[in-house]
């Protein structure tokens, strides 16, 4: 047997459980991972209330989490250049958070020996969301970006991304955040009424592209300062995309993607922050944080 986080009904964070499961095996084209780490997403905590039923198949009791991080364990049939014992990093689809988990060989890359298990944990999902963002947007060196959300999880790797690639990176947040976004490499703004004035502050003649990873209330000051709208997109904000005319970002995640910013971690460029690690018996607490809206980096379920 294996425990596994799952939830039986929609609901708040109360509903989830951990519980014992048949242990699973590595099917054909799969390996199967002993999971050291798996990161925890406001998509997850959506697909827990149901509020992406017709989206997200569902069947209880469904388990959760779409990132995680392990060592190899077993080998299915059919798979090359994967062995027992390689530690790796790994997105799939609402099965993350669990002491055994399976996935196909496709969708795996190699962890960097020096990348803590924690930090491997949380790196796919938002890194991968933001390099295709980023990507949608055209950002490219000598772009002026405003990041709406800079601080989170999305917003984090955002920003560290466009600043790799060449761009300046104005990013909105709290406050509270601000010099965390300056050691990010970010000119920090706060939100609120006004917030297209004082870009303009720091971006006199308008911006070159937003991305707004906090999807509230950014879209507006966002295609006010965005001369071509096609380079305005959100990940989130549905009705506000459609609303404004703009793009609902989103792709394929690969695992040649998230080698490449495996690499930018091992090369100095991208930084992984863990605002709070907690046991898989306590899923429910790292749920509740998430919803908050308020953690900076990310929130991650590690191995007791």
């Amino acid at each position: 047997m294996s425990k596994a986080v799952v939830f039986s009904t929609f609901g708040g964070p109360e509903v989830l459980e951990t519980i014992e499961i048949e242990e699973p095996h590595a099917g054909a084209g799969e390996v199967r991972v002993r999971v050291k780490a798996a990161g925890v997403q406001p998509f997850d905590t959506a697909v827990r209330r149901g509020d992406v039923k017709g989206y997200v198949e569902v069947t209880f009791p469904q388990t959760v989490g779409n990132e995680f991080a392990g060592v190899i364990d077993e080998v299915g049939e059919g798979v090359t250049g994967l062995a027992v014992g390689d530690e790796i990093i790994a997105f799939t689809s609402m099965n993350a958070c669990g002491e055994l988990v399976t996935v196909s060989a496709e969708n795996v890359a190699a962890k960097p020996p020096a990348m803590p298990w924690d930090e491997a944990g949380v790196l796919s999902v938002c890194g991968q969301t933001a390099h295709l963002a980023l990507t949608a947007l055209k950002v490219s060196a000598g772009d002026t970006v405003l990041i709406h959300g800079a601080a989170g999880g999305v917003g984090t790797m955002a920003v560290q991304l466009a600043r790799a690639w060449g761009a300046t990176v104005i990013g909105t947040a709290s406050e509270r955040n601000h010099d965390y976004l300056r050691e990010l490499g970010a000119i920090p703004v706060a939100y609120g009424p006004g917030l297209a004035d004082r870009v303009r502050t720091f971006a006199p003649q308008g911006v070159d592209a937003a991305l707004d990873a906090a999807s509230r209330d950014a879209i507006a000051p966002s295609v006010e300062l965005v001369k071509d709208k096609e380079r305005v997109g959100t990940i989130g904000d549905y009705m506000g995309a459609r609303q404004h005319g703009v793009a609902m970002l989103g792709g394929t995640r690969t695992a040649e993607r998230l080698a490449e910013l495996a690499q930018l971690y091992v090369d100095g460029k991208l930084r992984i922050h863990i605002q709070k690690a907690y046991p898989l018996s306590e899923a429910a607490q790292a749920h509740r944080d998430v919803e908050t809206g308020h953690v900076r980096g990310k929130v991650v379920l590690v191995a007791g």
